[in-house]
């Protein structure tokens, strides 16, 4: 296709569909531009889908490829670069049969012969039959161990030097079916995070940090609401908190658990248990973290993936997310839709965010009606803020990648002041940076003292990966270290900072 006739000439969402056909499991010596701040010292993990084919079969969805987790290992002004596949189950078994033998979200598993229609029924009842383990999406800490996670309760824990695979966990069914990517960690350690029960609906669940090593040991529902469609329960990539409220927002994207019955009979992707209402609001639902007690308000319609922030003020609770119109995000993603984006004007809809408020008074009747307003007119997602200290407080400064694909560059990062709606952006020729992620000065004053890493990957030459270090507070380039790769370095979605305990404090 000529470059005359792209709808989107900027940009190639190819990038997600790259192959790492070697690992680099020793440390990567990488070319220092600039400097690096001699107060960072740790190590940034990503998490990403590492290939777009196993032997003849092709992924169909960003979501699909096989885990690889990144590692950027920051010292004395230096940093080296590592990759390693996950060896999750899933992992195991097509490469084991170099073919694609368990679905995933949006890519059927290569029919088995030897599965007949009673062994199909009967997985109705068994959702561990050929329920993926592809952790792909992000990772977290659960107090001295790593893990890596997706949406369904299983996590695989990962040594954070050598990207050795440790350990499965698989949280029990009668807790949890479904959860979020993004759980919540708190300042003494404890995790929450929210999912879909069998019994109770949207639960919130607690993992206590007990000093003794394994968090999961202590796992317990502390809050719960009955979803408004029990057969149609929502999607939710991540939920919100602030100092006394867990914050679940029911948007009109839903699980089909029909659907989900009809999957396990003829074999479909995950993708098609999700069904999208776009005529019905949004609820948000509050659960007060020592009560337990429950409010419900609606808003128009809108489609989220990731929360910026929540945080009370002045009696009011207030929730920034990046928005959409509807539930088409996730269809941009599928192979088909990247590959004819070049061609389909609707494309750039489906994939345009829009950050948005919604701000509700504590004293508004349950059942009201509030409003979503912009905060600024800029395509903003992955967000990131200055979590250890402002995670569910009042907040100024938030940091994304930017969304839209038919803008003048491929990609670009952006600060956005969420009080005065001005944004700074930083972006360069053919150039795809990652979530960014803010790491703090341990001697700031301000609430943007510190800097942003993001790892970058470029459309020209796609044997390369950068990690990239930018200013915090004015956005400009401090360093970056540029990393030849023996293979092609595929796109990531979400990563942690762990910093250094030397450093810390």
């Amino acid at each position: 296709m000529s470059e005359e006739k792209k709808l989107y000439p900027n940009y190639d969402m190819g990038i997600w569909f790259r192959t790492c056909d070697e690992e680099v499991t020793e440390p990567l010596q990488g070319k220092l531009s600039g400097t690096i701040p001699s107060w960072i010292q740790g190590t940034l993990l990503r998490n990403g889908p590492g290939c777009k084919k196993i032997g003849d079969c092709e992924y169909q969805h960003v979501f699909d490829g096989l885990a690889i987790i990144h590692r950027f290992a920051v010292k004395d002004g230096r940093a080296t670069y590592q990759s390693k596949f996950l060896h999750t189950d899933v992992y195991k078994k097509n490469t084991a049969a170099k073919r694609i033998v368990v679905t995933e979200f949006g890519t059927k598993a290569v029919p088995d012969p030897c599965r007949t229609i009673f062994d199909r029924i009967s997985s109705i009842f068994d959702f561990n039959v050929q329920q993926t383990d592809n952790t792909v999406v992000s990772v977290y800490p659960f107090g001295d161990q790593i893990y890596a996670m997706t949406e369904v309760p299983i996590l695989y824990q990962v040594d954070p030097k050598s990207l050795e695979t440790l350990g499965r966990k698989q949280l029990p069914r009668s807790l949890i079916v479904f959860h979020t990517a993004h759980p919540h960690v708190m300042e003494n350690g404890d995790l929450y995070n929210v999912g879909l029960s069998t019994d109770k609906g949207y639960v919130v669940v607690k993992f206590t940090n007990n000093g003794k090593g394994d968090m999961f040991e202590t796992t317990e529902i502390v809050g719960s609401i009955k979803p408004r469609w029990k057969v149609n329960p929502a999607y939710m990539h991540s939920f919100g908190i602030t100092e006394n409220y867990f914050i679940i927002i029911e948007q009109p994207l839903c699980i089909s658990l029909l659907n989900l019955a009809k999957r396990y009979l003829f074999t479909e992707s995950f993708s098609t248990i999700l069904v999208s209402y776009p005529e019905y609001e949004t609820n948000i639902y509050l659960i007060h973290r020592e009560t337990g007690e429950t409010s419900q308000y609606s808003v128009d319609s809108v489609f989220f993936m990731h929360i910026v922030n929540c945080f009370e003020r002045d009696g009011k609770v207030i929730i920034d997310l990046c928005t959409y119109k509807d539930g088409k995000l996730l269809d941009a993603m599928h192979l088909a839709a990247v590959k004819s984006m070049q061609t389909n004007p609707d494309y750039g809809q489906w994939s345009r965010s829009r950050p948005k408020r919604i701000t509700i008074p504590l004293d508004a009747p349950d059942m009201s009606k509030v409003e979503a307003k912009l905060i600024i007119d800029y395509g903003v997602e992955m967000p990131r803020i200055n979590y250890d200290t402002y995670n569910g407080r009042p907040y100024k400064y938030f940091y994304g990648i930017g969304s839209d694909v038919d803008t003048g560059y491929a990609g670009t990062l952006v600060k956005v002041n969420v009080e005065s709606g001005e944004y700074k952006l930083w972006h360069e020729e053919q150039c795809y940076p990652s979530e960014p992620i803010f790491i703090p000065h341990p001697d700031g004053k301000e609430e943007d003292d510190g800097v942003v890493l993001s790892s970058l990957i470029w459309g020209k030459d796609d044997h390369a990966v950068t990690l990239l270090v930018l200013d915090a507070k004015t956005f400009e380039e401090l360093a970056r270290v540029d990393f030849v790769t023996p293979s092609q370095t595929p796109r990531c979605f979400h990563g942690w900072y762990l910093p250094d305990q030397a450093s810390v404090k």
